[in-house]
């Protein structure tokens, strides 16, 4: 008699199920029931319990997780122990192709039975799913309905809603595409096409087609198998079970090898299509376990060879409605899925054109549980094919014909400031551009003599300024904006938007830069190619926003301006020259934009290459994600050492001749001391070295400073500027050789430390202890270097390295950095042969000198790119931080994947960040401090992945956990006091607005750490946390009612509230709006300062409350801070280059002044050599 008892069927996979639901049609009618359940809908308790209850009725389990059992971490454990507790037979099946030994041995079947599960649902299809249920009523059930074997399906192919499955590529081509037109390809998921899950693939094609464009629809199991592969290892794929599994045959998987060379790729090799949109999430590259690091894997570089622009189309795990309501866009999942990854391969990040919407409720299927499919929303399946036929149009389109922009930053709106980027020449780049534009048969005409005449031609034309503006020079503009032309555009924008803008700017076209009836635009033309400025954005024109309006949108003038360049200039792209602009920092959503975005409203579907610092990936990344810009990486500005001059070299003279007089003179010893002393102080340098008067010990004094200077003279500082393409020169290059391999990087040392223990020096203690005396006599090849000056200390030894590091290179630059050089080259200097020298020489000469030399890549991909071509992507970071493996720039740089943050690395970087500011303030000050003010960018925790969060989970006590497998976080635990050996330090972070958007898992991650600090049962000495809640609920208690009318609206009262530790912008927003509020002078004091900067960063983020406004905590939080810390990773930039420590830092430290009267200590990390951490005084 056959069990009736029903099968119940876990996945995590949507798709399985909407196949599983079309499969119960051809199931006999007496057929048991199937309960199924999709493994993320199963992580909370109650679902749980219920997914329990119906295994505990049901005859058979079978699993299919993608990513192990992790996929089902609650519920796992109690299922598997109760299908073994009542003889339940278990089958646990991967949810991709990779065999899992932890799900095998959870199953109560023999390996063989769960083989063949696993290959009818890695085969998949509805005839498949049928049978899976079959084989298993018959086999666990007692039934004889018989069964077929798995039936092999294509594991990629042509679809298109108008053609039959299994059409042949040669005639889909030949009988659809029409000759003229741009062609685009496709990509999407194969188990869409098995389970039809196609509603948002077809409103694609058909908006494409409606524009004219011939589509190339494939799908794909996977993009992510090397060419020489037939598929996976057979040892991961048992489908040779005896029910009969399918051979390795033509359907075997060849994921991206297949996908290209047979379908997008014709017979001669080149390409059917113009451009692909790939809606396929994750990356193709194999990635480094410490994040962006390394592109490797085939498909990189088969897609480098491929050429074709490719749009990454995103398909959202979300709904619709979650999306609209949702200030971020996108969440976690979707972010690092659809975004993060598909940066790896050098994708352009567009916006959400589907979602996952409900087709029908539990009660509504005969699975028990709810169908979701993917439901395309119009507008942004409009705006994704409207970008890719710009794209794809712009590499069938001759170069002649190509109508540019180029943008230069332009803020504050000065002429001074015109061009202003971080390390990066602009105006001379321009005209580098400009010379390779027209080189490349594009129409430039009348172009500027150099960099400093192209500025004042856009000064004397029309430019920002408005303190030297005339009114003349607005008529005489290079173009304007009638009020009926940006009437007509108005019209069009969304109403939401068109509101803002009236109720903000006043009627169309506003009064910002307004002449007569029209609007003038900033800049200059040069035949097909435009020169201008970026526009205002907006505070300058309404200086009391700043304090009340962060979210300020901007002015009519600003959309005007944007469209002026698309509508009547016509260009068919744009390129944004420098770090950074104004527009991706514009109000809208963070990631997953909108139409009624301000960055999309003013761009719209232009194609954007933006020039970019290779060492900021945050700020990058935010300019690929809200203006789906492409970036072509630059190098860092050529290094050097700060060396000494002015006062400093008075002194060094004077400290020369007490070494000399100690032993020739001793009788002018007094003298020359009470000089130096008066030098020292005149230079300040006492304060640095925390001496207030004339030491008695002035021989240990001397050691100690001397050491000091040497410390600074050894700082690595910019020379100069970098020029788009312009690969260093001379001594350019020897510096920037000099500081690329100064620190260790990976297995091969830094140069000077191979020197120095090829010549007996503990290189180490020397950089430990720079003031400390030498011990015997110099080493003969450093004394050589200049006979003529003492080597009294550690700093002397590391400053005669450095001179030898230049000697070296120097002597290869001459004879070309050839690697035969090396060792005749270590004989002569060193005397001998030495293996580590030879090793980092020879790295310089067969990668990092060679890289460099293709810094000309920054131009020459720039150039590809405004063919329609593809940009490679490469790694970002800050070179000279023993990085010098992410060169050569000219890349679509990518930055980290969100989940592996803090990296292993970064956790011990930043326990010694932690452990340095602990051990500062208590020898300082004679005690732990019980708050310290964090503050945390993106861009810093991309570069380092994670030191700023790494330091800050320290401080509170607790570590993360991580995936063994996959390096990524997972959780966090606490650290045992005991071991901690600090009480766990009460810590405020301020995080920008990048932050917020790029690494909500790291908000959720600080917030969870912070909780469960606060919930322990420790001492408050101990616990400054749990001190903290404990007076601030006290103080709720003894307050009066009325005194939470306080509160802002909305603010969640008690314990939630006290727990605030993470504030930033307001959602939507970015900034500090210190910056602005000094640049329009519109401040008195520093409460007005602290006033702006609570305005703008009063917003709390938990993994509850996404950006509440809660400026009373941030008050509260503030007045509590004793530390106020900002950690630099790197000697690439410093607090000079950016306005942004100005803001974020020191907007802390003014706020916190304002609030109590007094300042905190300013600490400054510095963990720019990651092995010796460090953190100084501000």
């Amino acid at each position: 008699m056959p069990d009736r008892k029903p099968i119940v069927f876990v996945t995590t996979a949507d798709t399985d199920i909407l196949t599983a639901d079309r499969a119960l049609t051809s199931l006999p009618e007496d057929f048991p029931a199937i309960r199924a359940f999709n493994s993320e809908s199963v992580e909370s308790s109650q679902d749980q319990d219920g997914l329990l209850e119906a295994v505990e009725q049901c005859g058979v389990v079978v699993l299919r997780l993608l990513g192990g059992k992790r996929a089902l971490s609650q519920a796992f454990d109690p299922l598997v122990r109760l299908c073994h507790a009542r003889g339940i037979p278990l089958i646990a099946c991967p949810g991709h192709q990779e065999w899992d030994e932890d799900l095998v041995a959870a199953c109560s079947v023999p390996v063989a039975e769960v083989e063949t599960v696993f290959s009818y649902l890695m085969r998949g299809g509805i005839a498949n799913m049928q049978n899976l249920f079959l084989f298993l009523s018959d086999s666990y059930l007692g039934s004889d309905y018989g069964h077929d074997a798995p039936t092999p399906l294509p594991w990629e192919g042509l679809y298109h809603p108008d053609v039959s499955d299994g059409a042949d590529v040669e005639t889909f081509v030949r009988e659809r595409f029409q000759d003229g037109r741009p062609s685009i390809g496709v990509l999407f998921y194969r188990a869409h096409w098995m389970s039809g899950n196609l509603q948002a693939i077809d409103s694609l094609i058909r908006r494409l087609e409606s524009l004219e464009v011939n589509v190339l629809p494939v799908f794909s199991y996977s993009l992510k198998h090397e060419p020489e592969s037939n598929g996976p290892p057979e040892s991961n794929r048992p489908f040779n079970s005896d029910e009969g599994g399918a051979s390795e045959d033509q359907s075997s998987s060849t994921g991206g090898n297949r996908t290209f060379s047979h379908y997008l790729v014709g017979p001669d090799g080149s390409p059917r299509v113009d451009c692909i949109i790939n809606t396929m999430g994750m990356s193709m590259s194999n990635l480094s376990q410490e994040g962006a690091t390394f592109a490797s894997g085939w498909s990189v570089d088969y897609l480098d060879r491929l050429n074709l622009p490719i749009i990454q189309g995103i398909s959202s795990t979300g709904t619709e409605e979650q999306w609209l309501e949702s200030s971020l866009g996108l969440g976690p999942i979707d972010t690092a899925m659809n975004v993060a990854l598909p940066e790896f391969d050098g994708r352009i990040i567009s916006v959400p054109f589907s979602f996952k919407e409900e087709s029908a409720g539990p009660e509504q299927t005969r699975l028990g549980t709810r169908l979701q499919r993917y439901v395309a929303r119009e507008d942004r399946v409009d705006f994704l094919a409207r970008l890719a036929v710009r794209w794809a149009k712009l590499g069938l389109k001759p170069n002649r014909e190509k109508r540019i922009a180029i943008i230069l930053s332009n803020y504050p709106t000065k002429d001074a400031r015109i061009g202003n980027a971080v390390g990066l020449d602009t105006p001379a780049s321009v005209i580098r551009i400009l010379h390779a534009l027209q080189d490349a048969g594009y129409i430039v005409t009348d172009m500027p003599e150099d960099g400093d005449a192209l500025v004042q031609r856009i000064i004397e034309r029309c430019s920002n300024d408005r303190d030297s503006l005339s009114e003349e020079q607005l008529r005489l503009a290079v173009g304007h904006v009638s009020s009926q032309e940006y009437r007509r555009w108005f019209q069009e924008f969304p109403p939401q938007v068109a509101d803002q803008l009236q109720e903000t700017w006043g009627d169309p076209p506003g009064e910002v830069y307004r002449t007569g009836d029209s609007l003038a635009i900033a800049g200059i033309d040069l035949g097909n190619v435009f020169v201008g400025l970026q526009p205002p954005r907006g505070f300058g024109e309404n200086p009391i926003a700043i304090y009340h309006s962060p979210d300020l949108v901007p002015t009519h003038h600003y959309i005007a301006y944007y469209r002026w360049i698309s509508e009547t200039f016509r260009a068919d792209a744009m390129i944004h020259v420098g770090k950074h602009g104004t527009l991706e920092w514009l109000p809208g959503k963070g990631i997953g934009l909108s139409n009624a975005c301000y960055p999309e409203l003013a761009l719209q579907d232009m194609p954007l290459f933006y020039p970019f610092i290779i060492n900021n990936p945050g700020e990058g990344a935010q300019a690929k994600r809200r203006s789906h810009a492409t970036i072509v990486d630059h190098l860092i500005p050529a290094m050097t050492t700060a060396d000494s001059y002015g006062d400093i070299a008075k002194l060094e003279q004077l400290m020369d001749e007490h070494y000399q007089c100690q032993t020739m003179d001793p009788a002018k010893l007094p003298l020359l001391e009470t000089q130096i002393w008066e030098m020292v102080r005149q230079a300040e340098l006492h304060r640095d070295l925390g001496i207030d008067s004339q030491p008695d010990d002035f021989g240990h004094f001397i050691l100690e400073i001397d050491g000091y200077l040497c410390e600074l003279k050894d700082a690595q500082i910019k020379d100069g500027l970098h020029t788009l393409g312009q690969v260093p020169q001379g001594d350019q290059m020897i510096g920037m050789l000099c500081a690329l391999t100064r620190l260790d990087m990976g297995a091969i040392p830094s140069l000077r430390r191979a020197l120095a223990e090829a010549l007996g020096l503990d290189y180490t203690a020397l950089l430990a202890e720079p003031g400390q005396p030498v011990n015997g006599n110099c080493p003969p090849t450093l004394s050589r270097l200049d006979p003529d000056s003492p080597v009294r200390t550690h700093g002397d030894l590391i400053e005669r390295l450095e001179s030898l590091c230049r000697v070296i290179y120097g002597r290869l630059l001459e004879g070309g950095f050839q690697p035969q050089q090396v060792d005749p080259l270590i004989q002569d200097l060193l005397g001998r042969a030495d293996a580590q020298t030879e090793v980092v020489l020879g790295y310089v000469c067969n990668n990092i000198y060679p890289a460099l030399l293709r810094t000309t890549d920054e131009i020459d991909n720039l150039l590809r790119g405004l063919d329609g071509k593809f940009v490679p992507p490469g790694p970002s970071g800050a070179p000279t931080r023993g990085m010098a493996n992410i060169l050569p720039t000219g890349r679509n740089f990518y930055s980290v994947d969100p989940k592996t943050i803090p990296s292993p690395a970064a956790w011990e970087v930043g326990k010694s960040l932690a452990q340095a500011l602990l051990d500062k303030y208590l020898d300082e000050e004679g005690a732990y401090p019980e708050m310290v003010g964090m503050v945390v960018w993106g861009t810093s925790a991309m570069r380092t992945h994670g030191d700023d969060i790494a330091q800050i989970l320290h401080l509170l006590g607790v570590r993360p956990v991580w995936q063994q497998e996959s390096r990524r976080v997972v959780g966090i635990e606490l650290i045992p006091l005991e071991e901690l050996g600090h009480p766990r330090i009460d810590v405020t972070v301020r995080i920008s607005g990048f932050f917020r958007d790029a690494f909500p898992n790291l908000i959720n991650l600080m917030d969870q750490a912070i909780e469960l600090v606060a919930s322990l049962d420790e001492s408050p000495e101990d616990n400054m946390i749990v001190k903290h809640l404990r007076e601030d609920l006290a103080q709720q208690e003894s307050s009066s009612p009325s005194d939470s009318s306080e509160r802002e609206e909305g603010q969640a009262p008690g314990r939630a509230a006290s727990l605030y530790r993470i504030f930033g912008s307001k959602p939507g927003t970015y900034g500090a709006g210190i910056l602005q509020v000094l640049d329009e002078r519109n401040w008195e004091t520093v409460q007005d300062l602290a006033e702006v900067y609570t305005a703008w960063g009063g917003y709390a983020y938990t993994q509850k409350d996404f950006g509440v406004n809660a400026r009373s905590e941030f008050r509260r939080r503030f007045s509590q801070i004793v530390v106020a810390a900002k950690n630099q990773d790197n000697r690439e930039h410093d607090i000079f280059d950016s306005d942004d420590y100005l803001q974020y830092h020191g907007g802390m430290i003014a706020t916190v002044r304002a609030l109590t009267g007094k300042d905190p200590r300013q600490f400054f990390g510095d963990s720019s050599d990651p092995s010796r951490a460090r953190v100084r005084d501000l």
